[in-house]
């Protein structure tokens, strides 16, 4: 029903457009403006289905009520947004009404999307007006999604509309990385939890979230976890402001590697933005206060039972200090994914192995091989027990049943 949910698409599908189109760009900075803005915003991601014609549509999302498909937003008459205004894209960013007053699903990130600015919109609405029209409308969504009246209650008791406010205390860097994160970027949608109406908790954002997704490039969808944005220990509160700026730019840092759901937002958004923006965007993020775990964490018997298998299955690359090394493996000491309150993520690279992007930088660390076939699921929750209690690590203990679900 949201973003938190969504299954991005295939990595590196790039923004591929007509010739024309590309020419048109060149020669207006409106055209060239509207690009990046979209860029910002990832929308090739979820409007693009694996293999299919990029921004026409049809991506699954997975959701606790069915399966909702992503629309067609290049011009085409019939199928796209060919009838649209201006005014029209505005309202649905800014309100999540679509023309002819119909509701749109927050699937579609409106309530952050509210944040952008009516020229920015403008420029968006520009830009996906210059690309070329294609015929093509997405699958139905599940039967849960065919009222769309329930959305007008849903946004009565959720959604509270407001442009971008700047902070006149802070500086112009830390405004414009607010903009981004907040906004186009939606980085809340994702890494804050939800409550039983899948509407984002304000008082918990960037606390860390939930999402469905696939686990490789064509595997089965399972739920991953989003880390901790905020300062916390268990969160972003070890990394400098530099090497938060490098792996959103990048998608690597002495911290961590991209991996999993993240490959389609560093490859797809952060990767094009300019380095002024990506180091704003962390210059926000490093300010945001701490929202530490209430859960209580693993304890020193449940940590020592993964010892022997850390010792003789990840010690070689991750180090018996957990720093990892330049040549071995990423440091797992300090790790928002090792002490993410939901284990998910952590599960998952664990089974199935980090699946990093081929178009991401990934340094000259080795190659995680998946453990699936090789440790019992008692086994992995023992060992993600060693990495979440050791180092200063402080996460909650993995069950072998949460193992069983990421199977």
């Amino acid at each position: 029903m949201n973003t938190l949910v969504r299954k991005i698409g295939a990595i590196g599908i790039g923004l591929v457009l007509a010739s024309s189109a590309l020419a048109q760009e060149e020669g207006d900075p409106i055209l060239a403006r509207g690009k990046y803005l979209v860029t910002a915003g990832n929308c090739v991601s979820c409007h693009t289905r694996p293999g299919g014609v990029p921004f026409t549509g049809g991506l699954a999302f997975a959701t606790p009520f069915g399966t909702l498909y992503s629309t067609n937003i290049t011009p085409d008459d019939e199928t796209g947004i060919g009838k649209w205004t201006a005014g029209d894209l505005r309202r649905a960013l800014h309100e999540g009404i679509a023309p002819g007053g119909r509701n749109l699903f927050p699937a579609f990130p409106y309530t952050a999307f509210a944040k952008v600015t009516d020229e920015d919109a403008d420029a968006i609405y520009a830009y996906l007006r210059s690309l070329e029209a294609e015929r093509y409308t997405p699958p139905g969504n599940s039967p849960a999604f065919g009222a769309r009246w329930p959305m007008k209650i849903w946004n009565k008791l959720f959604f509270k509309p407001a442009p971008f406010a700047e902070d006149k205390s802070q500086s112009a860097e830390w405004n414009r990385g607010a903009y981004l994160v907040e906004g186009l970027g939606h980085c809340s949608a994702c890494h804050s939890p939800r409550n039983p109406a899948m509407a984002e908790i304000a008082g918990h954002a960037y606390a860390g979230g939930a999402l469905q997704d696939k686990v490789g490039n064509a595997g089965p969808v399972r739920r991953w976890s989003a880390v901790n944005l905020t300062s916390a220990k268990e969160g972003l509160g070890n990394w400098p402001l530099e090497d938060l700026a490098k792996y959103l730019n990048t998608g690597l840092s002495a911290h961590a590697g991209s991996f999993g759901p993240m490959n389609d937002v560093i490859a797809n958004s952060l990767t094009q933005l300019t380095k002024a923006d990506a180091h704003a965007m962390a210059v926000y993020l490093k300010s945001l206060p701490a929202q530490d775990s209430k859960s209580a964490p693993v304890t020193a018997d449940q940590a020592r039972s993964g010892e022997a298998i850390y010792k003789d299955r990840c010690s070689s690359c991750h180090q018996s200090s957990g720093r990892g090394g330049l040549f071995t493996g990423p440091p797992v000491a300090g790790s928002a994914v090792a002490q993410a309150d939901d284990p998910a993520a952590l599960i998952n690279v664990i089974l199935y192995g980090p699946e990093t992007a081929k178009d991401i930088a990934t340094g000259s660390w080795e190659t995680m091989k998946p453990f699936k076939d090789v440790l019992s699921d008692e086994e992995v929750a023992s060992v993600a027990n060693y990495l979440r209690g050791n180092w200063g690590n402080r996460g909650r203990a993995v069950t072998a049943n949460e193992v069983a679900r990421q199977r």
